[in-house]
């Protein structure tokens, strides 16, 4: 049983004044005080073994049993000092001082012995005393030596677990629409979100955004977005949503949903890939037919549509005043023209062309017609109608020729008029052809038969060197005839008015 109050006890080594030994200075062989055992330097060859511990020694704790208080914080301990017990002197008492309660005391017959021993005992005690702090002082492994160190590791894991635990931070990252609880250590949203490997694209929401520091406790939200190609109305665009859904995405598109007409349900959820969509609100349209304005709420995709909601039907060559296949605006009148008709055919004559050549046989400015001209034909289709009871301008659709025109030939004169006929320059030609024709060149008579100023007939004519009719030549030439037909026959040819002739 080590007990430090009984340790305390040896150090001073026993005063023996039992009569069995009366008078000696040491206990029995076997035993040993204080003063029987050879006290050295720690360390000297032949030391004894120091099994000596203080009673202010604490058990050396385990690391994790020791306070977690840093170094300099450490509590400061006492200064040891020995208990004082009645009948034993202190320690560094005055040589020669009695222990208390020992005053006095006396063995007789013994007394000059016990004085002896008293001193010697006394300087024993103080040579122990001194030894104890030599080797307190000298000892190596001393309690405080052991303290300090683990004292300062504790201190220092102390220290940075609480570092440890002050950077880690719980935060609630939702994930378009996951959740979860993470610990992290980054210090704003952007070091977050690329420590979990979350990619954010240039359309896509983070709140809050990306730079801003984040602790403990704070919620990340990112919100994926998704391309919409939205036809609205008949206008297509390219959109971003980051709704989930097609009704979340027209909500957030600020698309007017009431009554509209949407290409696929609204509860479709939208992956991150996209989806087309077809939108066309509800619209105020009004119709005028048959004199009667109709107005409707639709959402049609054209006009005719929106007729045929008005409860309107188009007959035969009905139409509107907009194209029928247009989409509708909001507003809008259109009007439905009731159309009538038919098809009209007719003929027009196309004329025809009139070809000259020069014949050197006729006297210069004489014109004979060789063939004479046929107009062609042409037929053309049109189409008449009446536009709610008013008849329109026709049409022209179509168009063809039933015959070909045939050109005129006319000769032309290109011979030297000759200046008289000899014998007959002198008579009076414009009383006979007066008398005869009444001076007009293209007279003919009732018959057919004569023609001209002097009324010739056709085989007289050409007999005199004419081509073609004599009341197709020129008023000279036939005078000219005329003159030459007088140097052969006289005045016989006109029986009834060559007495004109000679006045």
């Amino acid at each position: 049983m080590s007990n430090a109050r009984y340790e305390t006890y040896e150090t001073y080594g026993p005063a023996y004044a039992d009569p069995v030994y009366g008078g000696f200075d040491g206990p029995p062989a076997g035993l040993h005080g204080a003063e029987t055992l050879a006290h050295r330097t720690p360390g000297a060859p032949g030391a004894y073994e120091d099994t000596y511990r203080p009673a202010y020694e604490a058990p050396t704790l385990p690391a994790y049993e020791a306070p977690t208080l840093p170094a300099h914080e450490m509590p400061t301990l006492p200064a040891y000092e020995a208990p004082t017990l009645p009948g034993l002197p202190r320690q560094g008492a005055p040589d020669g001082e009695p222990a208390p309660g020992l005053a006095g005391y006396s063995d007789p017959g013994t007394g000059a012995r016990a004085g002896s021993r008293a001193a010697a005992r006394n300087g024993s005690h103080r040579r122990s005393a001194r030894r104890r702090k030599a080797r307190y002082a000298e000892r190596p492994d001393s309690p405080m030596r052991r303290l300090l160190p683990q004292a300062l590791v504790v201190a220092f894991l102390a220290g940075g677990t609480t570092a440890f635990v002050a950077e880690d931070k719980a935060i609630e990252l939702n994930v378009d629409g996951e959740t979860r609880t993470l610990h992290t250590f980054a210090d704003d949203v952007t070091e977050l979100l690329t420590e979990e490997g979350v990619e954010i694209g240039a359309h896509d929401v983070v709140a809050p955004g990306p730079g801003t520091e984040i602790s403990s406790g704070d919620e990340v939200t990112v919100h994926y977005a998704r391309p919409v190609r939205l036809t609205l109305d008949g206008h297509r665009r390219e959109l971003w949503t980051t709704a989930h859904t097609v009704e979340g995405a027209l909500r957030q598109l600020g698309v007017r949903q009431e009554g509209a007409y949407v290409s696929t349900s609204r509860s479709r959820r939208i992956g991150r890939e996209g989806l087309a969509l077809d939108v066309r609100t509800e619209r105020t349209v009004t119709i005028m037919a048959d004199g009667r304005a109709r107005t409707v709420r639709t959402n049609a995709a054209t006009v005719r549509e929106a007729v045929a909601e008005a409860g309107i039907t188009l007959h035969g060559q009905d139409t509107t005043s907009v194209p029928q296949g247009s989409f509708p605006r909001d507003g809008q009148t259109v009007t439905v023209l009731r159309i009538t008709g038919g098809k009209e055919v007719r003929e027009e004559p196309i004329p025809f062309q009139v070809r000259r050549t020069e014949d050197p046989t006729l006297f210069r400015g004489t014109e004979v017609v060789e063939r004479a001209g046929e107009p062609g034909l042409r037929r053309i289709t049109f189409f008449l109608r009446t536009v709610n009871g008013v008849r329109q301008k026709p049409r022209r659709i179509s168009s063809e020729v039933v015959r070909e025109p045939r050109a005129q030939v006319v000769k032309v004169g290109t011979k030297q008029r000759p200046a008289s006929v000899r014998g007959a320059d002198h008579l009076d030609w414009q009383g006979l052809a007066a008398c005869e024709s009444g001076g007009r060149p293209d007279a003919v008579d009732s018959s057919g038969t004569y023609g001209g100023l002097y009324q010739f007939d056709t085989r007289t004519w050409q007999a005199l060197g004419g081509t073609g009719r004599p009341q197709d030549a020129p008023a000279a030439e036939q005078t000219y005839r005329a003159k030459k037909l007088y140097v052969r026959r006289g005045a016989s040819p006109w029986p009834h008015c060559g007495g004109r002739l000679r006045g």
